[in-house]
């Protein structure tokens, strides 16, 4: 892939990725933000990360399925747009749903369990955001930094508990988002069970055949001529 189509690419991702911002603005611009604007922009803002989420992570398992790599490089820019957006999100839950009353925050973490989840998959994504760069990759080292990251399986299976939950009556698209989660962490599954058995395979074949080789004696030295006694 030219630079040129890379440079074309990225400022696609970032254009596609604030068009829901630019679209909440221009709601607020016109006056059109339904009548109960508060619960609007923060369904949107929820969604909207929900869906960078999903995105984020299907990169890795269209890689599995069907060998693509042009797209990895866009997976961190998604997984922060994801935390730029859980970030609005939760601002306008603390500043204009509940004008910074901390007590009363604290008491429906506690009592209402869709913001119970949707907390965790914002602490969740705290520690990924703050260590997508290079430099933190190189200071954990790249397993440990990968292991950290895994993290982010667990905030999107909250955050889709936080939308099934959250919904006051039947809907269908908390569901699909749930389903499409599950079929990404299916891929992944069956990657690293075929990827440990391919392992464990190529495991056995030296230690049979070391054990071959072994089991064939090696030709008896030729003893040594007694010298004879003086």
């Amino acid at each position: 892939m030219s630079r040129r189509v890379r440079v074309a690419l990225k400022v696609g991702v970032w254009a596609a990725c604030l068009v829901p911002l630019a679209k909440l603005l221009y709601g607020f611009w016109t006056d059109d933000l339904t009548a109960n604007p508060i619960s609007y922009v923060t369904n949107e803002l929820g969604q909207t990360t929900l869906r960078l989420l999903l995105i984020s992570l299907s990169l890795t398992p269209l890689r599995i399925l069907f060998g693509w790599g042009w797209q990895m490089p866009f997976r961190r820019l998604l997984g922060l747009f994801a935390f730029f957006y859980v970030c609005l999100h939760l601002s306008v839950w603390v500043v204009l749903d509940h004008f910074f009353d901390w007590r009363e925050m604290g008491a429906d973490i506690v009592k209402r369990p869709y913001i119970t989840v949707g907390m965790l998959a914002f602490s969740l994504l705290l520690p990924l955001a703050a260590t997508s760069t290079t430099g933190m990759i190189k200071r954990l080292g790249a397993a440990r930094w990968r292991r950290l990251h895994r993290l982010v399986y667990v905030a999107a299976v909250a955050g889709c508990l936080h939308f099934i939950w959250l919904a006051k009556k039947v809907r269908v698209d908390p569901w699909v988002y749930a389903a499409i989660l599950a079929a990404l962490l299916a891929v992944r599954a069956w990657d690293a069970a075929r990827r440990f058995a391919s392992r464990r395979a190529g495991g056995r074949a030296p230690s049979s055949s070391s054990s071959s080789s072994s089991s064939r004696a090696a030709p008896p030295r030729a003893h040594a001529r007694p010298v004879p006694p003086r």
